[in-house]
């Protein structure tokens, strides 16, 4: 309801500055300041004071005087306080929202037409999934999933790196090495952590090898990246080999989180195709192609980038730039837009293949990017050299450990009367463990690097996934014990605590909408939580199933449980955690 109330609102504010010859750019529509009896406020007499030479509280009313709110479904009155304008609504803005907040489906927008790709995670195939770069899809897969609801065609997107020199040197490893070369046993069973003992051995080799050696091994390797560069099909099966297995364990661990891709596009098929090559060409003909030390690069500078993009060696191979230029226009070709999740290291090179993709005659404003900062652990930051890091199998092996300690410890103190088992336990364990986990992730701007704090993410009582899912699960105890109404008074809830909630369901769609459109999954985030504050703010304060609560009144009550209920539900699965039904 908050976006029709909205829309009715940009309506009576235009109309009125049109009525006073003010401008009307911008209506300065924001959320009212803390304390005042509104659901949608203006600060657009702060803007227009100077051109009126009126103090703003004077403007504000001279608005708020010139609005017709009779002329509006939503809109009850609109009324100066200040130099703000307040608007509130219509009982029927809260009894519509009582209706819709029931169901399933609420906070998803009406489609758009619009088909989006996103890619995210990405991640070399080169062993297990590190734990520092556990943001890319866990703010991926929120990013998609917040799109979704957003009403657009979302396609998510995994994009292989399968020609670079570092699958080149995996292949030779894995080819040159037996079992009894490798010098420790694998962390764990699955195949990725198997054969990045490969990977992690070819490079030491590659450091501590004799230099004749050393020599005769990078012959090799570089024999591997001139045949996938040339197409020929034996080198590109030796390298899938190893490839398709890494990326087979490391799809099951992203699973865990989980994080879901409808489309694996690997590197070679650009130069399979003859895209590549294609690419390559275009660019050489361009006026700012340049050669230097017999390799193509291209210069930049009149996009504010003093480093040169190499884009063809002095040996003829392409670098991984040139393909993704490659892929970027399959994007640009196969869908409306396209978003990327990248780590801030790639920063200068998202702008850099940005600046070359307009060089080449593409609209780039399809393009946008979520660059995130990488997550730490308190000890310091996590390296993935020779697999010193942590893994985030071990990351979503604690947390679901240590949650199960916390869901054990709380059994004593359950209320409700269903029985739950080990096997319970161990499931509400994983959901409250992972979801702790994204959670604390995805609730962060993206850009300010975090350090993951345990007592932080498994508090039951703060700002936290198990704060939310608890909440949920209350409204799942509440209507697990009776039928919830076909039909309810929204005029009934007449409690601070009661209106509080409704406005902030009546919030939802609007804050998806805005999310959405600022590509800000952590504003769900934020959302979920304060929901979940006005939630348990009305479990305190409004008994629902008490022998004294009026028939009526209890109908109405349990409507509204059913849209917080629902609206938290939908919160968490925007944020991909899931909402267990009991706790």
């Amino acid at each position: 309801m908050f976006l029709a109330l909205r829309a009715e609102v940009e309506s009576a504010l235009t109309g009125a500055l049109e009525t006073l010859d003010l401008p009307t750019d911008d209506l300065g529509i924001e959320e009212p300041p803390e304390g005042v009896d509104a659901v949608v406020a203006s600060s657009v007499a702060f803007r227009l004071a100077g051109e009126l030479g009126a103090p703003p509280a004077e403007v504000a009313a001279r608005i708020a005087d010139a609005v017709d709110a009779d002329e509006y479904e939503y809109v009850r009155e609109v009324r100066a306080q200040g130099p703000y304008v307040n608007v509130l609504p219509t009982p029927s803005y809260y009894a519509d929202t009582l209706d819709a907040g029931r169901d399933d489906d609420y906070g998803e927008l009406p489609a758009t037409g619009e088909d989006v790709l996103v890619e995210h995670t990405s991640a070399n195939p080169t062993g297990p999934v590190h734990v520092g770069r556990a943001r890319n899809p866990i703010v991926g897969d929120a990013v998609a999933r917040l799109l979704d609801y957003a009403g657009h065609d979302v396609t998510t997107e995994y994009y292989v790196n399968d020609a670079g020199r570092q699958m080149a040197v995996f292949t030779w490893a894995y080819e040159t090495f037996d079992e009894d070369d490798l010098d420790s046993e694998p962390e764990r069973g699955r195949v990725e952590y198997d054969l990045v003992r490969y990977y992690r051995k070819g490079n030491a080799y590659l450091e501590e090898a004799h230099p004749d050696a050393v020599e005769a091994a990078e012959d090799e390797i570089q024999s591997i990246l001139q045949g996938l560069e040339e197409g020929d099909e034996e080198t590109y099966e030796r390298v899938q080999r190893v490839v398709d297995q890494v990326l087979g364990g490391m799809r099951e661990c992203l699973l865990r989180l989980p994080a879901e891709f409808d489309e694996f596009v690997k590197e070679t098929s650009f130069m399979r195709d003859g895209g590549t090559k294609e690419l390559a060409e275009r660019l050489q003909e361009t006026d700012e192609a340049v050669i230097e030390d017999g390799a193509w690069q291209l210069d930049l500078s009149e996009w504010g980038y003093e480093k040169k993009l190499v884009f063809l060696r002095s040996d003829g191979t392409s670098l991984y730039t040139t393909r993704d230029l490659a892929h970027h226009e399959w994007k640009f070709d196969a869908y409306d837009r396209s978003v990327t999740v990248l780590g801030e290291d790639h920063k200068l090179q998202a702008g850099q293949l940005q600046a070359a993709l307009e060089l080449l005659g593409n609209d780039t404003d399809q393009l946008e990017n979520v660059i995130y900062s990488y997550v730490n652990l308190p000890e310091g930051k996590m390296s993935t050299r020779r697999g010193t890091g942590i893994d985030l199998d071990d990351l979503l092996d604690e947390a679901i450990q240590r949650a199960r300690e916390e869901v054990e410890k709380r059994l004593d103190d359950r209320i409700r009367e269903d029985d739950i088992d080990a096997d319970d336990v161990e499931r509400i364990a994983e959901q409250v463990g992972v979801g702790a986990v994204r959670y604390d992730i995805v609730s962060k701007q993206p850009q300010k690097a975090i350090t993951f704090e345990w007592d932080e993410a498994l508090d039951f009582e703060a700002q936290s996934a198990p704060y939310i899912q608890y909440a949920h699960a209350r409204s799942c105890g509440i209507l697990d014990d009776t039928e919830t109404p076909d039909e309810a008074d929204a005029s009934l809830l007449e409690a601070d605590a009661e209106i509080e909630l409704l406005r902030e369901t009546a919030r939802f769609p609007g804050v998806v909408d805005a999310a959405a459109t600022d590509l800000e999954p952590h504003q769900i985030a934020t959302f979920a939580r304060e929901y979940a504050d006005a939630f348990n703010t009305f479990y305190r304060e409004c008994p629902v199933l008490a022998d004294d609560v009026d028939p009526a009144v209890r109908r109405a009550r349990l409507a509204l449980v059913a849209s917080a209920r629902n609206t938290l539900a939908n919160a968490l699965d925007v944020l991909g955690i899931e909402a267990p039904r009991s706790m």
